[in-house]
């Protein structure tokens, strides 16, 4: 099975593709273990991520969490409409340490 989730480390970036969901999760666990170690803000990139479930925004969340406890910001990258409608129904947006690299989509895009 092909990774959907990979980590990058200098800069940090944690690049999500095609799709996510509950199925897929044990996959994303060591992506997600090396990003927390991240040294900077982390840069998620969801530009090429066509579905996510809410077990993936919620992994982003814990994950967000940890960071926040290191003082590093998770920083959301071009989702695509889709995907931000999922964000937002759990309010992944809304979290302390939680912002959008770049312009957040509007209502009018998603």
């Amino acid at each position: 099975m092909p990774t959907i989730i990979e980590y990058a480390e200098n800069p940090p970036i944690l690049r999500c593709a095609g799709e996510e969901d509950r199925m897929t999760q044990s996959l994303r666990r060591r992506a997600l273990t090396r990003a927390f170690a991240a040294q900077a803000d982390l840069v998620v990139d969801l530009s090429e991520l066509i579905f996510a479930d809410t077990s993936l925004v919620l992994d982003l969340a814990v994950l967000s969490r940890r960071l926040r406890r290191r003082g590093r910001k998770l920083l959301l990258h071009a989702p695509q409409p889709q995907v931000w409608m999922v964000i937002e129904m759990c309010g992944l947006h809304r979290l302390p340490g939680v912002r959008f690299d770049g312009p957040a989509p509007t209502a009018a895009t998603a």
